[in-house]
């Protein structure tokens, strides 16, 4: 049995977590962006994909399904393996709701069991994720964790996330470390995939007390956050963490590992050298060349990260705690004692 779900009730279902999202579109589809926690189970392929579209503008509509049915017959017994690997209840959708995914769920059907398919596919889904951050209401107040480059401002979010607090990781939501550098080792989310993600995480903590986040820039990466997170941000308290410059150093080696991205560490230097005071920009790039990362990133906190912070911290006007550490770890203990005196509830 196959059941037509709204987007709105796919999300209250996906919510409770007894749900599977089935992305039967093309991998190339899926890569730029899908449901979080979506399986791709492509129907068709990239190249067979195109194909079909070719067929469809050159020959007509009847030629294109026929090509369509002709490639997932030869490929049918492998698609429904893979199907029924798929843990969990299963919601299927393509792009609009049509084709592709009536065809996947009324396949698995037949085999038996409670099949969902999403009304209007992954066109609708976006819609609502658009709809939904253009309209949000924050209702709990923001904490707001700042401090110089190196801090560790991030792994101190995420330590306390597994601790049971509410915590925004927008950087981890785009796959990004908010800097020039803070794409090195990783691959950056688009806007499509931060959406979805930043609507689920808002939704899970619409009912904490607080929510803690970094102070982060509009721009995470690829990603712009939506206009009312940067105003609450903006009103919100700040925490400022102060760390010693090695321990920032050392903090920031262990995160980017320079030697396994050495290429990738270069090209964002080059980006930024003609910033940076030429002598200083010179003993920097020399560091960079000789594989003395530790040299290399002591000089570019110094010369290019610190001034700027230092600018953008001169334009805070809302309430703010200084928090001085002499570890990530001993920065932690005292974040974490300040949010069980601001919300004892929470604890």
């Amino acid at each position: 049995m196959v059941e037509d779900i709204t987007v709105e009730q796919f999300v209250e279902l996906l919510g409770r977590g007894d749900m599977t999202p089935i992305d039967v579109r093309s991998p190339g589809e899926f890569a730029e962006g899908s449901v979080p926690g979506a399986v791709n189970v492509p129907l068709f392929d990239n190249e067979e994909r195109a194909r079909i579209g070719t067929t469809y503008k050159q020959q007509s509509v009847d030629a294109a399904k026929e090509l369509g049915l002709e490639i997932v017959s030869a490929k049918l017994p492998a698609f429904i393996r893979e199907l029924q690997g798929v843990p969990g209840r299963k919601a299927f959708f393509c792009w609009r709701g049509g084709m592709r995914s009536k065809t996947a769920s009324t396949l698995l059907s037949i085999l038996g069991g409670r099949i969902y398919r999403i009304q209007g596919g992954f066109r609708a889904y976006r819609r609502w994720v658009v709809e939904t951050l253009a309209s949000y209401e924050l209702n709990q107040p923001l904490i707001v964790l700042n401090g110089l480059t190196g801090t560790g401002k991030t792994n101190i979010l995420r330590s306390l996330h597994e601790k049971g607090y509410p915590v925004l990781d927008l950087e981890g939501l785009a796959a990004h470390r908010g800097s020039i550098f803070g794409g090195v080792g990783l691959e950056p989310h688009n806007q499509r995939t931060f959406d979805s993600l930043l609507v689920h995480e808002l939704i899970r903590l619409r009912h904490s007390p607080f929510i803690a986040m970094e102070g982060e820039s509009r721009r995470v990466g690829k990603a712009v956050l939506p206009e009312f997170l940067m105003e609450a941000k903006e009103r919100a308290p700040q925490l400022f963490l102060e760390l010693p410059m090695e321990a920032r150093v050392t903090n920031i080696l262990a995160d980017y590992e320079p030697e396994r991205f050495k290429a990738q560490c270069m090209e964002a230097f080059e980006r930024i050298e003609r910033k940076i005071h030429t002598p200083a920009a010179r003993d920097i790039r020399q560091a960079l060349e000789r594989d003395d990362f530790r040299e290399a990133v002591r000089g570019l906190l110094e010369y290019y990260y610190d001034p700027r912070y230092e600018h953008t911290i001169s334009e805070y006007a809302a309430e703010r705690t200084v928090i001085r550490a002499a570890t990530t770890m001993e920065a932690e203990r005292k974040i974490e004692a300040f949010l069980k005196r601001a919300y004892p509830q929470a604890n």
